[in-house]
């Protein structure tokens, strides 16, 4: 399983444009083909960062969306909000305290 989380930051007047295009789509793409957790988050403090956070298969699931046009359409759409560059990172569970 290979962890994704993505981190956006919007231009604070363009935060309710992302939220309803989030909700849009979030069903395809938790039902896309090797999406198997997906969770959007919110700074507590700043309140136009969000934050995906997803579980995949593997990496080839998530290369796979990422050429899908699903994520084409949902991402060109998300770009245009942004007020910096996103960061994205992918990591794999090493460890888990209950």
């Amino acid at each position: 399983m290979m962890i994704r989380v993505v981190r956006m930051e919007f231009e604070e007047d363009k935060v309710e444009a992302f939220l309803e295009n989030f909700n849009r789509h979030k069903e395809q793409i938790r039902n896309f083909p090797g999406c198997q957790y997906l969770e959007l988050w919110q700074d507590e403090n700043v309140k136009n960062i969000f934050m995906t956070y997803s579980h995949w298969k593997d990496e080839a699931s998530l290369n796979q969306y990422r050429d899908s046009e699903l994520f084409k359409s949902v991402w060109s759409f998300t770009k245009t909000l942004f007020k910096e560059k996103p960061l994205a990172f992918s990591a794999k569970k090493i460890e888990e305290l209950p």
